[in-house]
């Protein structure tokens, strides 16, 4: 459960860094270099997502939608310096409660 969870949670890191190497390059005007790690960082996300124990790809983008979001809004405090509110926070809750239906449901065939 632990490894399946940290599976997720450095797969949303990976394409967190890598998108951002994106929005550095354009949106705040960097260097195009930015790309190289941000292409890799990419690459290595997707692999991550290979690595799931989700029994189908679809189920394993769900679980991960609900913690990306998380990671998204952790991101947001520890990068980019802006505390996520309540209302984040609740959201970002019951994305993650889905997600633990989605992944660990009892299923039969």
């Amino acid at each position: 459960m632990v490894q399946s969870v940290l599976i997720y949670f450095a797969a949303a890191l990976a394409e967190i860094a890598g998108c951002f190497a994106f929005w550095m390059w354009i949106r705040l005007d960097r260097s195009a270099l930015w790309l190289a790690p941000g292409l890799l960082s990419l690459a290595v996300f997707a692999w991550l997502l290979t690595l799931s124990p989700a029994d189908h790809a679809g189920r394993a983008y769900a679980v991960y939608g609900g913690i990306y979001i998380v990671s998204s809004l952790l991101w947001l405090w520890a990068v980019e310096g802006q505390r996520p509110d309540q209302w984040d926070s609740l959201g970002a809750i019951l994305c993650l409660a889905g997600a633990a239906v989605i992944l660990w449901a009892p299923r039969t065939g």
